[in-house]
Order: structure tokens, then C-alpha cells, then sequence
């Protein structure tokens, strides 16, 4: 709570565009292997509804394997980011946020710190449609000013792959290039920075409504048509919060 008020001066809008009904939430997130956003904003959502209206946020099958750090994420509710657990959380009436562009998302350079990136994965919009729920855009800026990405590290990561395979390992095609304390720069795998007491806004947007005709699956040029429409929503709510920034960091 003090890390949120004090430290992140954590600022959360839009509670009035959430919608009654269990929703399907998709979001950015930032700061490398340490997406302060996304914790601050489930932090947030707890204090705000507490157990009567519980959201799953979701995980890297690769974070929720890790030892101590897997078993911390199931014991605070986080669920694989898989169809079989985002469908059985929305069936049972739970709210879950999605950050479907995961590492190119959250590793992305400093210098694009308030641009939008899912990449292209459009998983998410079939996840709605399949549960059918509407979908909440999530916009947030700040969260890559708690570390600076001096670069996302593909060619670091292609060439490892080339030795040992590594991105089938990690699922992931980014090893960043972190600067940050205590230890400066670093290529970072799990986190070995500490976030920078970094302002970070963010906003709730106007829910989309999907159809809810399973057979939409299958239709390649609706799912686009959705997954642009909530990409383009986050990039505007981003842009709107950045704005608010006078400087990094500082807020």
C-alpha cells in the first residue's frame, strides 16, 4: 500500500467504464522482467473490490513454473496465461486481465515507452467471443521509467538460440538490456533491478462489446477488426496519460 501511494504514486481512473458483468481485461505492461504496472493495478483492483469482485491477472507458463516465485503467483491467484485457465476463471463468473504482448510487450526499448505493443496477438479477442464477455482496454504509462531498456536484446537472444535453443525454453524472443540499481547494466533474464520510484498512471477504457457467435472464431478479418480496435484504444489512453508526464521518472 505504501509502495502505491508513496513510492509508484499510483494513479488509477476509469472505475466508471468497468462494466457489471465479468469482463475480460487486456492491457500493456512495462519495465522488463518486472512489470511494476501490472502489480500496482492488481493491487489497486483488490483494495477497491476485496473478495466481491475477484480478478484473475495472468502469468508466463515459464514465470509460474519458476520455484517460490510460481508457488507466490498461485497463492495471490495468478493463473496460466492458457485457454483452458482464462475460460475456466471467466466461467466461474472471475474477472482476468490479459497482457497479451507478454516480453516484446515489456522489454520493449525505453525510447517507445508509451507505444502500444500486443503483437499481433489476437488469442484474446477468440477468448471473448468464446466466453462471451466484453473486453476492457487497460492503458498505462510509466511502468518503463522504473528501468531503462537500453535495448531489447534480439540479436542477443537469436544468437543464444542458435547455441542452446533458448527461446523454446524461455517462450520468449528478448533479452533486454537493462540499466538500472544496484547493478547497473545488465541482461536481464528474471529481474536484477529495482524499480525506480517511477509515477505510474493508469486508466480503464470504454469496454468492447464482441459477438458472442462462437463461429467468429473462425472469421480471421472480425478478430482483426477487434484486436485493432483495442490496440488502437490503448495507444489513446497512452497517449492521454503521457501527456500528464512533465518528466521520466518524476511523473
Amino acid at each position: 500500500d505504501a509502495l502505491n501511494k508513496y513510492y509508484f504514486r499510483l494513479e488509477t481512473s476509469g472505475w466508471e467504464r468497468l462494466p457489471e458483468e465479468t469482463s475480460l481485461l487486456i492491457g500493456n505492461h512495462s519495465g522488463g522482467s518486472l512489470t511494476i504496472d501490472a502489480w500496482t493495478f492488481v493491487y489497486d483492483w483488490w483494495l477497491r473490490f476485496r473478495t466481491e469482485r475477484v480478478l484473475h491477472a495472468t502469468a508466463h507458463d515459464v514465470l509460474m513454473a519458476a520455484p517460490g516465485l510460481g508457488d507466490y503467483f498461485r497463492h495471490c491467484g495468478v493463473i496460466p496465461a492458457s485457454r483452458q485457465g482464462v475460460t475456466a476463471a471467466l466461467g466461474s463468473g472471475c474477472d482476468v486481465i490479459i497482457w497479451p504482448g507478454g516480453d516484446v510487450d515489456a522489454m520493449r526499448n525505453w525510447r517507445r515507452r508509451d507505444e502500444a505493443v500486443l503483437g499481433g496477438r489476437m488469442g484474446f479477442v477468440r477468448q471473448a467471443i468464446r466466453s462471451g464477455v466484453p473486453i476492457v482496454p487497460v492503458a498505462s504509462v510509466g511502468g518503463h521509467d522504473t528501468a531503462f531498456v537500453l535495448s531489447e536484446g534480439r540479436w542477443i537472444a537469436n544468437g543464444l538460440d542458435r547455441i542452446s535453443g533458448l527461446k523454446k525454453k524461455l517462450r520468449g524472443t528478448r533479452l533486454p538490456v537493462v540499466l538500472g540499481i544496484p547493478f547497473g547494466v545488465t541482461i536481464e533474464t528474471v529481474p536484477t533491478h529495482l524499480p525506480l520510484p517511477a509515477k505510474i498512471r493508469t486508466e480503464l477504457l470504454d469496454p468492447i462489446a464482441v459477438d458472442k457467435d462462437p463461429e467468429r472464431v473462425n472469421d480471421h478479418a472480425y478478430v482483426n477488426s477487434i484486436y485493432l480496435e483495442v490496440q488502437t484504444a490503448i495507444q489513446n489512453g497512452m497517449d492521454r496519460l503521457a501527456k500528464l508526464r512533465r518528466f521520466p521518472i518524476l511523473g
